[in-house]
């Protein structure tokens, strides 16, 4: 197996734009188109040796637009337009150049009989999945390059990479789900604990509160104990209090009634 960088390598977008295939011409209108068309596509691909991308756009437009069946000069374009995309356009916009890229690519694989050229259109939409990380759609696309071009060895390379690519995002998933499943257990865990915690001291609160109902009851049937006992000592002294005073008149009375009868 290559080393990834070598892999890297191949997901490159096929940037040789096709020779041109002579065409037979018997019409004068179709041998000018062609040479027109020509024209253009020579200037294109020029530009495009020199990575002067923008102006190989114009003249592959240009080549497009005087033969507008031509699946070489909508490849070519495609090409053009897929080295000035920098992905900072999100996916879903058909104006960005690698939504246009890939709407003449799928043209061409849909009009072109041309098995070779299909092939490496299916490759490079192969590439747009891939770097989009849509893998499914990728390994697809690289499959059927192949199916077309079974010598093509970097499409082979870069199907191997997305199939890895593919494995490792499900790996990725599946760890997620188990440590958020792990991540929601240690949180009923500690809510849980949490709960327990909160039984345990609620009962601790009743308890002790328990404890100061009884020891507030103890307190106050000894205060009530202390009350009744004080009144029943003061009833106790007054009631000898009493006796004694009554005892002092009794013997008052009776030293008065000998004082009188000894006057007589």
């Amino acid at each position: 197996m290559r080393q990834l960088a070598s892999i890297l390598l191949a997901l490159s977008i096929a940037m040789l734009p096709l020779a041109l295939v002579a065409k037979d011409a018997d019409k004068s209108q179709e041998i000018k188109t062609v040479k027109k068309e020509r024209v253009h596509l020579r200037k294109g691909n020029k530009l495009y040796k020199e990575k002067r991308y923008a102006e190989a756009e114009v003249e592959f437009r240009k080549a497009a637009q005087a033969n507008p069946g031509s699946p070489i000069a909508a490849f070519n374009l495609a090409t053009a337009l897929l080295k000035q995309d920098n992905g900072a356009t999100k996916s879903d916009d058909p104006k960005s150049p690698a939504n246009e890229a890939k709407t003449q690519l799928e043209n061409i694989i849909k009009t072109c009989p041309n098995r070779e050229l299909t092939s490496k259109a299916f490759y490079n939409l192969g590439n747009i999945a891939f770097n989009r990380e849509d893998w499914d759609q990728a390994i697809e696309n690289y499959k059927n390059a192949l199916r077309r071009n079974p010598a093509d060895d970097e499409a082979r390379d870069n199907l191997r990479l997305a199939q890895l690519k593919k494995q490792q995002s499900q790996n990725d998933k599946n760890q997620n789900k188990d440590q958020n499943k792990d991540q929601q257990n240690q949180d009923k865990d500690k809510n849980k604990d949490k709960q327990d915690q909160k039984d345990q001291q609620q009962q601790q609160n009743q308890n002790q509160n328990q404890d100061q109902q009884q020891k507030q009851q103890q307190q106050q049937g000894m205060s009530q104990q202390n009350v009744e006992q004080v009144l029943k000592t003061m009833q106790d002294k007054e009631q000898e209090t009493q006796r004694k005073v009554n005892a002092s008149q009794a013997e008052k009375k009776k030293a008065e009634r000998r004082r009188t009868q000894n006057q007589w």
